[in-house]
């Protein structure tokens, strides 16, 4: 349990530098050939996933900040949040954990398969923007 606590909150401060980065850089224009809906649902998808990167560790981290400072790896300490730590409040901080959990793995998998749409069904090279090894030469 100590590793997925440290995993966790090694993943709450990459995905706080990896938001801080993409608010820092323009993403690249989407493809003309997307419809609205298409745009609109990339993006939506895009801000649901920062959500739960982000929120996922935030309450895992609450709901065991009644034990005390988090290790990361032995290395340094989380101070525990400022929150509520009575039993309730940890049950519902897990619940929200859990849920979140499920839903990040359910928007991967819809994630995964609406790259294949575009690599397979529309070959439009989404997938080569993603992926830097796919881009085509030149």
């Amino acid at each position: 349990m100590n590793n997925h606590k440290a995993i966790g909150l090694t993943v709450l401060i990459l995905s706080l530098v990896r938001l801080a980065w993409r608010l820092a850089h323009r993403y690249p224009a989407p493809l003309p050939s997307l419809h609205g809906w298409e745009k609109a649902l990339a993006r939506l998808v895009h801000a649901l996933f920062y959500v739960m990167m982000i929120g996922m560790p935030l309450t895992g981290w609450a709901m065991v900040s009644g034990g005390g400072p988090v290790s990361i790896f032995g290395v340094f300490s989380a101070p525990p949040l400022p929150v509520p730590t009575d039993r309730g409040s940890a049950g519902t901080f897990h619940a929200i954990h859990g849920n979140l959990g499920t839903a990040l793995l359910v928007l991967f998998g819809l994630h995964v398969l609406g790259a294949l749409k575009h690599q397979f069904l529309d070959r439009d090279g989404t997938l080569g923007r993603m992926v830097p090894f796919l881009r085509a030469p030149g």
